[in-house]
């Protein structure tokens, strides 16, 4: 079955295309062609991550380009990590599949929604196979851009489609460095392959600075792709696309891709003590940051978008302080169980027709079924034991003392806000008292296609904790490690996690702290919160408004100083024609026309290149991407 393994992102993307273009004329608009490739592709990955956990492994690539001695090849391989991905991503995208035929029934553009889904699915699993930089980044590109299509799905609503072109504009910046970084590295190692790359960082080969610099700027990309600060401002406005799009690219896809990044690249990231410190800081400021956002949000979907970035940034501190094993544990619990809370909100949303959550309470007696299984999810983010989330997280705060005493306290402050703001989601939408009485109402579970994908990401989320021995057997770097039991991260994790249910219960339920007293006595600070700390307001104001700043200052200049200066040659030549006569003039003119035109001529075709329109580049990259596939299969 290993050796079976390219066949995985294939059935998505045959799916896509047929969905793209037979869609409209098979029964469900094509949306059942892309539950069963997914289902086919399912059963493949457990078939390759068994046979990987026999001690399979396996690979194929193909001459790309050949320059004198240099031989560059284009590939896959799947070992240990991309086993586990490969699962991890066609069950979550497959839970998606089925619960949006109920979620989207009737959407404007439902075969286009199953035909991108199909597509992003297609996209991830080749960026898990690819086994060199360059490959993974042509994917890499390909996820961003299927992003975008689903967070600017209902692009009627203009919200929508700034949401998706911020998302879309946000990650090229990371890209931009990852790209350079490739480039860099591929210079000093003259391969793209991660083992070859990495073999030339363990001979050596490879400068010191470049060594740091082509893995920060490799980080950059996973910033960006992962939401981590300051890039992270894209993930919390993605959640104007539909909830399920939402569950898959926050749980098991686009944003987990920067994590498995670091990861996949582990080998250049750990020689460099810089590159590693740099990572670890960054995770361990974002998941704080984010979490204490998360405390004053009063969107559902917004609530689990900033703690998508804070559990991002516990995986990626992970990395930084070298829990390799505890990061990627980290990555397949969250993946499961955010995926069931995002998917229950959307069961919320769908029976109630909002998504502020004041407008919510006591849903728990409408909804059983996703009250139970949010609660499932819920506790496996907090952390209590024996929920999955209790055992990856327990793993990383282990390693995080273990290594940087430092970054393990400020995870410990971001897992307290994370039990306080999970707590205070689950009172304010399942429990209380009804706060908008037509909405609790009209509030009803949905059907089998809905509750069965919660169902299954809640027993996920309750036991595969307990394969923290088998993941870390098969999921390593170096060694199979395993996180020793420490008591005392257990005490301190555990009364943190107790302080922080406690006090949202205090405030929400008891009332025995007045939430209004205490916006009231810490106003700078919630507002501080409520505004993200002003970062999207510096940013609209520098690059958005700067931008277009600039671009009236060139304007200006063109208008007037440019003009100007063609006026005045033009006066020059009228009065120098006096004296070199008509015959010359004509001369002259006729070779400013010339120049002119030639610009003009010239400015036309390059304009048919760059034609501004998504649809197109995204037609060229998916042709290109076929062909190279092609050439991949045929070249064995």
């Amino acid at each position: 079955m290993v050796e079976l393994a390219w066949l995985i992102p294939l059935l998505p993307l045959v799916a896509a295309v047929v969905i793209a273009f037979l869609g409209k004329r098979l029964p469900g608009q094509g949306d059942r062609i892309g539950i069963a490739a997914i289902s086919m592709a399912f059963v493949l990955s457990v078939g390759v991550l068994v046979g990987v956990m026999n001690g399979g492994t396996a690979a194929g690539s193909v001459t790309w380009a050949i320059h004198g001695d240099l031989v560059l090849r284009m590939g896959w391989e799947v070992g240990g990590i991309g086993a586990v991905m490969l699962v991890v991503v066609t069950l979550v995208s497959l839970m998606v599949h089925v619960f949006s035929l109920e979620y989207m029934k009737g959407d404007v553009r439902y075969q286009r929604y199953y035909g991108v889904l199909s597509l992003f699915t297609f996209s991830m699993l080749g960026l898990v196979l690819a086994d060199n930089l360059l490959l993974l980044f042509i994917f890499w590109e390909l996820v961003g851009l299927c992003s975008f299509l689903l967070i600017g799905h209902w692009y009627e609503d203009l919200d929508n489609v700034r949401a998706a072109n911020k998302a879309f504009l946000t990650t090229r910046v990371g890209d931009v460095g990852m790209f350079i970084g490739i480039m860099l590295l591929f210079s000093q190692a003259g391969s793209f392959r991660f083992d070859e790359i990495a073999a030339a960082v363990a001979a050596g080969d490879v400068a010191g600075w470049a060594l740091a610099a082509g893995a920060i700027l490799l980080f950059a990309g996973a910033v960006g792709k992962s939401a981590q600060f300051p890039l992270h401002v894209w993930l919390p406005d993605a959640m104007a696309g539909p909830t399920p799009a939402s569950a898959l690219i926050h749980a098991a896809t686009m944003v987990a891709a920067g994590v498995y990044l670091v990861a996949r690249a582990f080998g250049i990231f750990e020689p460099s003590d810089a590159a590693m410190s740099v990572v670890a800081w960054i995770g361990a400021i974002t998941a704080l940051f984010a979490a204490t956002i998360g405390v004053v949000m009063e969107d559902i979907k917004r609530v689990l978008a900033y703690s998508t970035i804070s559990q991002l940034g516990f995986m990626v501190a992970a990395l930084g302080v070298g829990g390799y094993t505890a990061a990627m544990f980290h990555l397949m619990t969250h993946a499961f169980f955010k995926a069931l809370l995002f998917l229950a909100s959307g069961s919320v949303i769908h029976a109630t027709g909002t998504q502020n959550m004041h407008e919510m309470g006591g849903l728990f007696k409408k909804l059983p079924i996703t009250g139970w299984t949010w609660l499932i999810g819920a506790g496996a983010l907090i952390g209590i034991p024996p929920l999955s989330g209790f055992f990856s997280k327990e793993e990383i705060l282990i390693d995080a003392y273990a290594a940087n005493p430092a970054i393990f306290w400020v995870l410990v402050a971001a897992a307290a806000l994370t039990a306080f703001y999970t707590t205070r989601a689950t009172y304010l939408t399942f429990f209380g008292a009804p706060r908008d009485r037509a909405a609790y109402e009209k509030a009803h579970e949905g059907g089998m296609v809905m509750t069965y994908p919660l169902i299954i990401l809640g027993a996920l989320a309750a036991v595969t904790g307990f394969l923290a021995g088998p993941f870390a057997d098969l999921v390593y770097y170096g060694h199979p490690h395993r996180a020793e039991f420490n008591t005392f991260v257990f005490g301190v994790a555990t009364v943190v996690w107790v302080a922080g249910v406690l006090l949202a219960l205090a405030i929400y339920k008891f009332n025995l702290v007045s939430r209004r007293r205490l916006i009231q006595a810490f106003y700078p600070i919630w507002m501080l919160l409520k505004r993200r700390y002003y970062i999207d307001d510096l940013y609209n104001l520098v690059f958005v408004r700067g931008t277009i700043g600039l671009a009236m200052v060139m304007a200006w200049i063109d208008r007037t100083i440019v003009d100007g200066i063609v006026n005045g040659v033009a006066w020059a030549t009228r009065k120098l024609s006096g004296f070199i006569g008509e015959f010359d003039l004509g001369v002259v003119d006729g070779a400013v026309n010339g120049i002119a035109g030639a610009f003009v001529v010239g400015s036309r075709l390059f304009r048919r290149v760059q034609t501004g329109l998504f649809q197109s580049y995204a037609l060229v990259l998916f042709l290109g991407l076929v062909a190279g596939l092609v050439i991949l299969v045929i070249g064995g």
